[in-house]
């Protein structure tokens, strides 16, 4: 039995993965998430990133990953800073590819307020990221 992915979406795949469940063995692991966060809303959160990079609101001049950390920080995700080789610091921790489409629309949402209290031009119309 191969790994399976199914997106319970209406019956058919309900009924799938009750199948797949009563065809596997003992010992097999099955898990139910929610959808982890689109490529849609990856693709604004970048853009965004960008913008307040370029924007430097109070001075604050970061690249769009570090950002990315202070934002997800702020917004209670765990995100620590390591002592790299040369002995700078660089973000490590939480990665945005593991949250769930609620969670990155919380970010993208965080990040929007914020960039718009501190006059970000944005380079996108704001979308409904939901």
């Amino acid at each position: 039995m191969t790994n399976q992915a199914i997106i319970l979406r209406a019956s058919p795949q309900r009924q799938l993965a009750r199948m797949l469940i009563d065809d596997a063995p003992d010992g097999y692991v099955v898990t139910i998430r929610p959808p982890k966060r689109s490529l849609d809303q990856n693709a604004r959160l970048w853009a965004m990133l960008a913008d307040i990079s370029r924007a430097e609101p109070e001075g604050h001049k970061h690249t769009a990953e570090d950002w990315k950390c202070l934002f997800m920080h702020a917004c209670g995700w765990e995100v620590q800073f390591l002592e790299g080789l040369d002995g700078k610091p660089f973000p490590s921790g939480f990665r945005s590819s593991r949250m769930t489409v609620r969670q990155m629309a919380d970010l993208i949402e965080f990040i929007y307020a914020y960039g718009s209290g501190h006059g970000v031009q944005w380079s996108e119309p704001e979308p409904d990221w939901r």
